[in-house]
């Protein structure tokens, strides 16, 4: 989300940055939805969804398409300005957070489930339970998310500054800056980082290579989330309790929270990247580029279609056959 600020030191220095952003949000954008795509086909051609592990997956997958679609308008108003309306920049606005709030919910409700899984092993951790409680935090997940991206949605609005129209808080709330900062950062990023230590102790300790390597990928996705999305929270953190004087700091802090935001968004297309480190996702995409399933599926067709068409001939062919045999017969007898 575009960060002119309404405050007047902003306006009073002259702050101009490269126009790289705008373009790399584009990039950003072609290669998410690429990514998450054939992520999406891989889960519903080859993948049971009934897994818990593949449902958070295919929650995380959407839950990136969602962040991904605002990011095209985002960058034409980093190259430009906004040109689209009161409407858009709230629903825009919705979508940014609801895709922010529901990755980092949706992550660490994963990191839980594999610490009852594999630290716990209770009651719990039996299929049946995982199962429902899964798709019961994934609801919770989307549920909170919509609800706190409404209220974003209801903070910004269209203005006018010196003949240009952005899409804008309607006032700077630092306190919001904090609680989102808190709560939908830093608390989640304590409770993952206490459950994949637990985790790690466990999975350590035993000798199971497979469970090592399925832990591993799932802690290479949460640490690629918190540092892609770490350092432009802790710019949203600086920037609200900014104190700063003077051109030159405020032109070098504008200046790291754009590389910050950057970073941030590229997030999006990181995760399908990060699943290909799965042995078997690999060989599923591969089969995918091939469309092996699909082609052995329509031979399996064209195999049943010609065994029905050789059936329907050979019928055909002993009834014309019966048909003459009773015709001599008949010839016979007159």
């Amino acid at each position: 989300m575009s960060d002119h600020g309404l405050s007047g030191a902003v306006y009073l220095c002259e702050t101009d940055f490269p126009n790289f952003t705008g373009p790399f949000f584009i990039l950003i954008f072609i290669i998410s939805v690429i990514g998450n795509g054939l992520l999406l086909c891989v889960l519903f051609i080859y993948e049971k969804l009934k897994t818990v592990t593949n449902i958070f997956i295919l929650n995380l997958a959407c839950s990136d398409l969602i962040f991904t679609i605002t990011l095209p308008f985002w960058a034409v108003d980093h190259l430009h300005h906004w040109v689209f309306g009161d409407f858009a920049c709230k629903f825009l606005t919705a979508a940014y957070f609801v895709g922010l709030y529901s990755s980092v919910i949706l992550l660490t409700a994963m990191t839980v489930d594999r610490f009852i899984t594999v630290v716990l092993h209770n009651r719990l951790s039996k299929y049946a339970i995982r199962q429902r409680c899964g798709v019961g935090a994934c609801i919770s997940a989307w549920v909170i998310s919509i609800s706190a991206s409404l209220s974003d949605a209801m903070t910004v609005k269209v203005v006018d500054l010196d003949n240009f129209t952005y899409c804008e808080p309607k006032f700077d709330d630092k306190l919001g800056h904090y609680l989102q900062v808190s709560l939908l950062f830093f608390l989640p990023f304590a409770i993952i980082i206490f459950c994949y230590s637990a985790i790690l102790k466990t999975v350590l300790q035993a000798l199971n290579r497979k469970k090592h390597r399925a832990v591993a990928v799932l802690l290479c996705i949460v640490a690629a989330f918190f540092f892609c999305w770490g350092p432009y929270h802790i710019m949203l953190l600086i920037k609200s309790l900014d104190k700063l004087i003077g051109c030159k700091a405020e032109e070098r802090l504008e200046f790291a929270y754009h590389i910050c935001e950057m970073l941030a968004y590229s997030h999006c297309c990181m995760n399908p990247l990060l699943y290909m480190l799965s042995q078997k996702m690999r060989k599923h995409l591969l089969n995918l580029l091939r469309c092996k399933k699909l082609c052995r599926k329509n031979r399996e067709r064209d195999t049943a279609l010609s065994s029905v068409s050789q059936k329907a001939v050979f019928i055909a062919a002993s009834s014309a056959i019966n048909l003459e045999l009773h015709n001599d017969r008949l010839n016979s007898h007159l």
